[in-house]
């Protein structure tokens, strides 16, 4: 039987490869969707549960005072703050990639020390004397002002090398800025930032671009207890809520989510889009299998002549549906998966697509072949052998 489907099949060899690359488009465009999604969704989860972030209540893009370090650290339940400072930046060497850079406090390193190793590292010129928790390799970045951190992928990417002199157009800060690398760094495996930030002092940032004025984009609060979270928000919160910089505390991970509420209801347009084609592609591939069950009218009347039972012959259509589409779809989903998986992508650094977006596509497909199969099996397979047999087109 499945040598007799893959005659069918090539017998219009035109059609079934226009159908094949119908199929492979609208599925590899449905992977590219997901995709976006799963990058939204893996924005929204990072972060940790041991980790609250301390942002200003009316918008982001608002500074809060750096003197709230020292009242937060007061909080019974905290560890340590430290802080972050989205700075931006533009390289010159590939103005279109938005990579993230961050200004951060002393405090950071030792914070945030099980999310990074430190790969790569330039040696002091002279003995540093480092808190307890910092990583011994950050010596020369401890004693530079305008040293900056790494990741290893855009260190690689730019082919840049060690003791570099990198410059960076600011934007939110504006300016010519230059960053010398002492150090690459590397995320652990359940670190939660991505390998191509550039990190460098706060320090740096308040002298040249706040006017030695100390504030700050979001406070990270340590809390060793994580059940204590919500106590220590509302707390936090308090502390401040009638001041002229109210806050909002949240964990790390409602943090990415609320970032991503930002740019609205994205989820919901791209599965539209999704669905739109999808369906697109179900008429498709119905309007094949009906055009070719009814090019075969006589010789189904033929095969239930020679003893195919209806059964048989609805198995016939459908697999031959079910090939034309799962094939094109499972070949989409893994083009999909392995030329978009950390593909470069604006703000969010790179994509991110999981193995349950590919099996959702290779589902639809499967699914498609069931649906647009149906109607043209169920015909074929009532079909009277008289009737078949004296239809002429």
């Amino acid at each position: 039987m499945f040598r007799l489907v893959l005659v069918n099949l090539l017998r219009n060899k035109l059609r079934t490869l226009l159908t094949l690359a119908s199929v492979f488009v609208a599925l590899f465009l449905y992977s590219s969707l997901g995709a976006i999604l799963d990058t939204f969704q893996a924005a929204a989860d990072s972060g940790s549960r041991e980790r609250l972030a301390v942002r200003h209540a009316i918008s982001l893009t608002n500074f809060l005072p750096g003197n709230y370090r020292a009242r937060i650290l007061a909080v019974p339940g905290v560890k340590r703050v430290c802080t972050q400072t989205w700075f931006g930046g533009i390289d010159p060497q590939a103005p279109k990639d938005m990579k993230q850079r961050f200004a951060v406090d002393d405090d950071f390193w030792p914070m945030y020390a099980r999310d990074f190793d430190v790969v790569q590292w330039s040696e002091p010129q002279a003995p540093v004397s480092l808190p307890a928790g910092v990583d011994p390799h950050l010596a020369a970045y401890w004693t530079e002002r305008t040293a900056c951190i790494v990741g290893a992928d855009l260190f690689k990417a730019r082919g840049w090398h060690l003791n570099q002199t990198i410059h960076l157009e600011g934007t939110l800060f504006r300016g010519t800025w230059d960053f010398t690398i002492r150090g690459v760094y590397h995320k652990t495996r359940n670190g939660t930032w991505p390998d191509d930030l550039i990190l460098f002092h706060n320090e740096y940032l308040k002298e040249r671009a706040l006017g030695g004025q100390d504030y700050v984009g979001v406070f990270k609060v340590d809390i060793p207890d994580p059940s204590q979270s919500a106590r220590i928000a509302k707390q936090i919160d308090a502390l401040f809520e009638n001041s002229d910089d109210p806050t909002k505390t949240e964990s790390e991970q409602a943090f990415g989510a609320s970032f991503i509420s930002m740019f609205g209801n994205v989820g919901f347009a791209l599965r539209m889009i999704g669905f739109a084609v999808v369906f697109t592609i179900l008429v498709i591939s119905a309007n094949t299998m009906v055009m070719a069950v009814r090019e075969r009218t006589s010789e189904i009347g033929v095969l239930k002549t020679l003893g195919y039972s209806d059964g048989a012959v609805f198995a016939l259509v459908i697999t031959e549906a079910a090939i034309l589409t799962t094939g094109a779809g499972v070949a989409a989903a893994l083009v999909a998966k392995l030329g978009l998986d950390h593909a470069p992508f604006p703000i969010f650094n790179t994509l991110t697509i999981t193995w349950g977006t590919v099996l959702t596509a290779i589902a639809i497909a499967l699914g498609l072949g069931a649906v647009s199969g149906f109607i043209p099996a169920w015909q074929a397979s009532r079909l009277r052998i008289v009737d078949a047999l004296r239809r002429v087109d």
